[in-house]
């Protein structure tokens, strides 16, 4: 097996962040890439998100 790519690991973790990744994909991202990498793109993701949500309230209020 290969190694996932830059948007295959973008796209397991935007779909695991909302809810709607499958038991199927997640045990395949698993499978072939390392978990580190998920951890890392799963904690920018959140700062990301936290970020947004912090600028979108200070900019409505």
């Amino acid at each position: 097996m290969s190694k996932p790519t830059i948007a295959q690991i973008v796209k397991t973790v935007l779909s695991a962040f909302i809810g709607v990744q499958s038991g199927l994909n997640s045990k395949k991202a698993f499978e072939n890439g390392s978990l580190s990498t998920y951890v890392i793109a799963g904690l920018i993701f959140t700062g990301l998100f936290v970020f947004a949500i912090v600028f979108l309230v200070s900019t409505i209020i």
